[in-house]
């Protein structure tokens, strides 16, 4: 399919032209979570921002030339620190904190990439990388841990676009005594007996948070590949010095050409934070908490969707309400279509940087115009109104002996002038969640935002 795609490349800070290495094999590479707990919503964003990237390229490309790789973090000191304080296995914390993430990821609609690997699946790789590193003289061992010399890399800090000084003067940087430079960062460090490690030519330890992802893309991508992607709190320092080390590792190549970062996420207008008491977890949100009900996992994503990528997503309550609403609107009016071909004009905006608040904005002219094939098939590119993210969607109850009570309730007080019973229905049906149309032609009662079919009994 010949469609040209636009993406904004956080290194050169332009809109460019996809232009693929290779056509038939095009390759992503984002950064995962690491699984020491729950996702939290702000995590599900990156998830659902490059699954949309991934639905793209498949469609533009074919499915079977894309490979998409997400990898888990499963080696890091917040794992660690966790089974420290809990008494349970390391092996045990991973091993359910990955699944956790891979079914509220599921709830939200992404779909599993092409390869998830761990990061313990890639040790023996990333002692290869760091020896290579020390053999050209980008890395030194000092005190059992080895660090990568930043000044061996003159281009260091073309992605984040600082220099070295200024990064020095700006960055929260580990002071050891054993860093020729403030900006050396660590590819392997020494493990203490009752930490997890592996014997390697500098002793027993365990690698550093960013050769994690450089050997792994390596492995499984090469040495250059297409798009490397990401939330913008990664670039400085993660991916930086992924492509430093990468880049010194296997000059041959040139690791990634393109890079897309996402904005932040925010609730309420302020920013995530336990402290505000706004901060929650994907899990939370889908099974509901403080008291609040739960949200359906199409609609957080049709929420995340309705924001560019590039601009800051604020969660409100307001817009999962209108979220819901539309989506059922939508999924009443296609129940019985069949899916068309995507539209060219979701397609287009789509390929215009992603542009998903865009795309929706096109879904709502195709519903308006009554071209429910294409609301279909352009939804289904979006990752929406699929037939597994409905199951939220599917009422029961028959509201049409409501509809003609309320009907008789509103002629009987065309008569007596006296409409409080018709308020206190319609203020029964609206707090059930139930949307109440009324017109010379009748009564119309809808399933809408935050539907409760409990809130009924009595009425």
């Amino acid at each position: 399919m010949d469609v040209p795609i636009w993406l904004t490349n956080s290194r050169t800070r332009k809109k460019e032209l996809f232009e693929p290495i290779d056509p038939d094999n095009v390759r992503i590479y984002v950064c995962g979570p690491t699984v020491y707990d729950r996702a939290h919503l702000g995590n599900a964003r990156p998830a659902i921002v490059f699954d949309v990237l991934f639905r793209l390229m498949r469609q533009v490309y074919g499915a079977e030339q894309v490979t998409y790789v997400r990898n888990f973090t499963d080696v890091d000191d917040k794992i660690n620190a966790r089974a420290t304080a809990s008494g349970r296995s390391i092996g045990e914390i991973t091993a359910e904190t990955t699944q956790w993430y891979l079914d509220d990821m599921a709830a939200v609609g992404v779909m599993e990439p092409t390869h998830m690997p761990r990061a313990t699946e890639f040790i023996g790789q990333m002692i290869a990388m760091i020896t290579d590193l020390i053999d050209k003289g980008h890395a030194y061992e000092a005190e059992g841990h080895v660090l990568f010399a930043v000044e061996s890399y003159k281009a260091y800090g073309g992605l984040s676009g600082r220099s070295v000084d200024d990064m020095i003067a700006g960055a929260r940087v580990e002071v050891a005594p054993y860093k020729r430079n403030p900006m050396d960062f660590v590819l392997w460090k020494p493990s203490e007996p009752e930490l997890p490690g592996w014997d390697s030519p500098w002793g027993r330890g365990r690698p550093g948070w960013h050769i994690e992802c450089s050997a792994m893309s390596y492995e499984l991508l090469g040495a250059s590949f297409d798009i490397h992607g990401g939330g913008n709190d990664l670039m400085f320092p993660h991916h930086e010095n992924e492509i430093a080390q990468s880049c010194c590792a296997h000059p041959e190549g040139g690791f990634a050409k393109v890079w897309l970062h996402n904005e932040m996420l925010q609730v309420e207008g302020k920013k995530m934070s336990k402290s505000l008491g706004n901060f929650f977890t994907v899990h939370d949100l889908l099974e509901g908490h403080d008291g609040q009900a739960g949200v359906p996992g199409e609609v957080i994503r049709f929420v995340m969707l309705s924001t560019h990528y590039r601009k800051p997503m604020d969660w409100t309550a307001e817009k999962a309400r209108d979220a819901e609403a539309t989506l059922r609107k939508w999924r009443g009016i296609v129940a019985d279509v069949e899916a068309g071909a995507v539209p060219e004009s979701v397609l287009a905006v789509l390929a215009d940087d992603l542009n998903t608040a865009g795309a929706i904005a096109e879904l709502h002219k195709l519903a308006s115009a009554g071209d429910l094939a294409g609301l279909k098939a352009g939804a289904g590119l979006l990752g929406l109104l699929t037939p597994e993210m409905g199951a939220w969607a599917e009422v029961s109850v028959d509201l049409s002996a409501l509809a003609d009570r309320l009907a008789a309730v509103r002629a009987a007080a065309m008569e007596s002038k006296d409409f409080s019973e018709v308020d206190r229905m319609k203020a029964a049906l609206v707090e059930a969640g139930v949307e109440v149309r009324m017109s010379k032609a009748g009564v119309e009662l809808l399933p809408g935002a935050g539907f409760d079919a409990a809130k009924l009994e009595g009425l």
